[in-house]
């Protein structure tokens, strides 16, 4: 049987990959959006497993609400990133630091 541990040691990997993600890839754009993810959906499983664990279903309420926000998030930072795409030609942060007119 799998046990609570094992869901949080699991969370706590795909949470420590995610912060490796964001920090070792600063250049792209859609890595840093994916790592993002990758972190909420790590902080998801963790919710789930303790609402799952001491059979409340709270927790399972809340991890819906933050997968309908992080939805949202992602599909609001892949438009800006279309639009950043269309004028500049990158999606190299690096490039981006200009943002006036």
């Amino acid at each position: 049987m799998i046990s609570l541990s094992h869901f949080l040691v699991l969370g706590a990997i795909l949470f420590c990959l995610s912060v490796a993600g964001i920090f070792l890839n600063r250049k792209n754009v859609i890595i840093l959006l994916m790592s993002i993810e990758l972190m909420l959906l790590a902080v998801n499983m963790n919710f789930v497993a303790f609402s799952h664990f001491h059979g409340d279903i709270a927790g399972q309420i809340f991890v819906f609400f933050i997968l309908t926000v992080a939805a949202a998030e992602a599909a609001i930072g892949l438009a800006i990133l279309i639009t950043l795409f269309r004028n500049r030609r990158t999606i190299n942060v690096g490039e981006l630091d200009n943002l006036s007119g």
